[in-house]
């Protein structure tokens, strides 16, 4: 018998498209099914949750996980993704850079909001960069009649963020923390303020006003609600 989205605790946004909210962090997992292929969003905070991840998703889809998407460099968004050996992975540019040569603050980060540091370490030292790197606009096909549009919106919340949008009735769109709504948008020292709200300018002109918008952190939100947070970004930063 297949398994519904609902039984794994996922919630089915559109045809072959849900989402998850891990515990600890409300962080968003996302899952698009093609034909034969399976693309996750973001993969966790760490190698054990990562692994959870894929094997609800491979039961989801009935196949392997084919790709991986990471909409930016933080912890509970990408320690999860050396569970994801083999499949395709994709970041902003950028990402490389900071897997590469900020590992021990990437480690720090995630100690100083709560993880282990056992896991910490474990998922640092298996941390590869992605292969796909993102400049501009990169369509995924996953067969079926399925593409994705991976489109590097950034700098904003990070130097480095991806957006991941699903056309569709309705459209999905991925927005990774640059939008956030169970809480207040984070901006940490690796955040470039003065571009945030460009970068939600431009995530309102790939889904329009029908999508629906997936925060990195809550609930579902309307094209409205970004613009509210845009606006709200702006006034916080002094930018127009």
């Amino acid at each position: 018998m297949t398994v519904t989205w609902e039984e794994l605790g996922w919630e089915r946004l559109a045809a072959g498209v849900g989402r998850c909210r891990l515990p600890g962090w409300d962080c968003t997992a996302g899952l698009v099914l093609g034909e034969g292929t399976a693309l996750m969003v973001d993969a966790g905070s760490s190698l054990a949750e990562g692994a959870r991840l894929r094997a609800q998703a491979e039961e989801l889809a009935g196949v392997r996980v084919t790709h991986l998407a990471l909409t930016h460099p933080h912890f509970d968004h990408v320690f999860g993704a050396p569970a994801f050996a083999g499949a395709q992975m994709y970041g902003a540019v950028g990402v490389d850079a900071v897997f590469a040569y900020e590992r021990g603050e990437l480690r720090l980060d995630a100690v100083r909001n709560g993880l282990a540091v056992a896991d910490a370490d474990e998922a640092v030292g298996a941390l590869v960069p992605p292969a796909h790197l993102v400049s501009g606009e990169w369509t995924l096909d996953l067969g079926g009649g399925r593409q994705v549009l991976l489109a590097n919106v950034g700098p904003g919340h990070t130097a480095h963020d991806l957006a991941v949008l699903i056309p569709g009735a309705p459209e999905v769109v991925f927005c990774g923390d640059l939008v956030e709504e169970s809480g207040e948008p984070q901006a940490g020292p690796d955040a470039v303020p003065s571009r945030w709200p460009d970068a939600l300018d431009r995530l309102l002109s790939l889904g329009g006003e029908d999508a629906l918008y997936v925060p990195g952190h809550g609930a579902v939100v309307d094209a409205g609600f970004v613009r509210r947070q845009r606006d709200a970004l702006a006034t916080r930063f002094g930018v127009s």
